[in-house]
């Protein structure tokens, strides 16, 4: 494992909504270099920033046009030189979203290949031949573009508008020319074309990446054979060339992309880990609307028996794809919920916002393809000032709608009051650093089910060095024995000896 993991805390950034310098009603590189410092005294010591490349944003970025080049409105690759110079200056680490599934049909790649004449991007994407063929029974296709030249369909990895590219089939239809074997030359060709763009950022002074629909490059790939084996590939190159580059994979299943070479891999709302049961859905860490966490715990440790430490786990507060933690969680839940979070192994991550319990924003327009999952991507709430502090544009230009409560929590108002979610935040990300029984590879025993009603009571560490957590989000006293004669290094509400009361939770060693 990459030494400095074992130590990392995440803070993710969806770029356009956290801080605009510029007044133009988007968030900004120069805008992420300002807040360094306040990321850095959260007690994060590492950042997720979502795609910010050259596209036509018809999926929020997630469409690049150019993998080289940063997006204008965010800045430039000077900006992005210096947001990596100044962060690593303050012991943080920067991860880039990459895209290797997909492009935007603007992409010179994708203009290249829809040319009749072959050239070295004909097979860069996956054309039919056939403006009628539509894919059917193609893995991790869900659609096609068609009528746009004489080279048939195009196959689609999400919207109409974002080409699949093409590394191949695990197993091509021999009667379907356009399906191409794995080690096809344009299939070869693709995957070196992206491994320079990998090359290119991190030769810059990017830390590694998070890469999106890790999973769906390799078409009709059963049990992902395949595609395990190609980034197996990418991950001997980085290795060789850049070995303290991380890489961590929106997969969901980690007894899969772990052995494929990713060093993490989320718990996400989709996929067999029951995440949804922690905090979305029916919560368990809800008082009223209490579910148990008997089938997630079983995935966990199951999940975490077959992938060993070969790499990490990891919980998420939330992310852009999915309504916000605080959504059915009231502040004083968020803070066990937190505690939680902070806790438990594998590198946690923080989605910007969650720190302070920003609502999600139901029934909003759509802004860049977001759909539902615009409302968790609304300004960041800094202060009480105009547009709570994001941008010093009018209003009705910011990129996206900003919670109208004028109660809506902020960052200046959570720093100045004891207790706060912040405030729990900041506390529970220096006990982690200071314990190192707390820290990411550090094992964890559950010493309860999980049940409804009854405290999540786990430990941590090994040896000498343990601690123990006791967390009772239900609206009454619990009886947790392992408590009795241990001191708190932490509580969120009260426990006294063995009884911890309703909503509260503890630290003990």
């Amino acid at each position: 494992m990459t030494d400095w993991l074992k130590t990392a805390v995440f803070y993710e950034i969806y770029p356009q909504s956290f801080y605009d310098t510029n007044g133009d009603g988007i968030g900004d590189l120069p805008g992420i270099i300002k807040k360094l410092d306040y990321i850095k005294d959260l007690g994060c010591n590492a950042l997720w920033i979502n795609p910010c490349f050259a596209s036509p944003f018809n999926d929020a970025g997630y469409d690049v046009a150019d993998y080289y080049t940063i997006a204008p409105r965010y800045g430039t690759n000077e900006d992005m030189r210096e947001l990596l110079r100044q962060a690593h200056e303050r012991g943080i680490r920067v991860l880039l979203d990459l895209v290797p599934g997909h492009t935007s049909i603007e992409h010179e790649w994708f203009k290249a290949s829809m040319k009749s004449e072959k050239n070295e991007f004909s097979e860069r994407y996956i054309w039919s031949g056939c403006p009628w063929e539509r894919f059917e029974g193609v893995s991790h296709v869900i659609g096609g573009i068609n009528g746009i030249c004489e080279r048939g369909t195009a196959a689609v990895n999400f919207f109409s508008t974002q080409p699949a590219l093409n590394y191949g089939f695990a197993n091509p239809d021999p009667k379907k020319h356009w399906q191409l074997s794995v080690d096809a030359p344009g299939a070869v060709a693709t995957r070196e074309a992206m491994l320079d763009v990998m090359r290119f950022w991190l030769s810059m002074g990017c830390d590694g990446f998070r890469v999106d629909m890790a999973h769906s490059l390799i078409k009709n790939d059963k049990d992902s054979v395949e595609t395990i084996k190609l980034w197996q590939k990418f991950r001997a190159v980085m290795d060789k060339e850049f070995p303290d580059a991380v890489l961590i994979s929106e997969w969901g299943e980690p007894d899969k992309s772990i052995p494929a070479g990713f060093h993490m891999d989320f718990l996400l709302h989709f996929g067999p880990s029951h995440y949804n049961d922690l905090f979305r859905e029916k919560p368990f860490f809800s008082g009223k609307n209490q579910g148990g966490l008997q089938k997630f715990l079983a995935y966990y440790k199951d999940i975490r028996n077959k992938t060993g430490d070969r790499g990490m786990v990891c919980i998420p507060s939330g992310n852009h794809d999915m309504s916000r933690i605080a959504h059915k969680l009231t502040p004083h839940e968020l803070k066990l919920a937190f505690l939680f979070l902070l806790t438990v192994p594998g590198a946690p991550f923080i989605y910007y916002g969650d720190e302070i319990g920003m609502r999600y924003l139901e029934d909003i327009p759509l802004v860049e393809g977001g759909y539902e999952r615009t409302g968790s991507r609304t300004p960041m709430q800094w202060d009480g000032t105009l547009n709570a502090g994001f941008s010093s544009a009018p209003t009705n230009k910011l990129y996206n709608r900003l919670d109208p409560d004028k109660n809506r929590p902020t960052v200046k108002a959570q720093a100045q009051t004891q207790g706060s979610v912040l405030c729990t935040v900041r506390e529970l990300t220096r006990l982690r650093q200071k314990n190192t029984a707390l820290q990411n590879a550090e094992p964890i025993e559950f010493l309860t089910e999980g049940n409804a009603g009854e405290a999540l009571v786990f430990e941590r560490g090994s040896g000498k060095n343990k601690l123990y957590v006791a967390i009772n989000p239900s609206l009454k006293a619990v009886k947790v024995p392992v408590l009795k004669g241990k001191s708190v290094l932490y509580a969120v509400g009260d426990g006294k000896g063995e009884v911890l009361q309703a909503q509260s939770a503890v630290v003990v060693g």
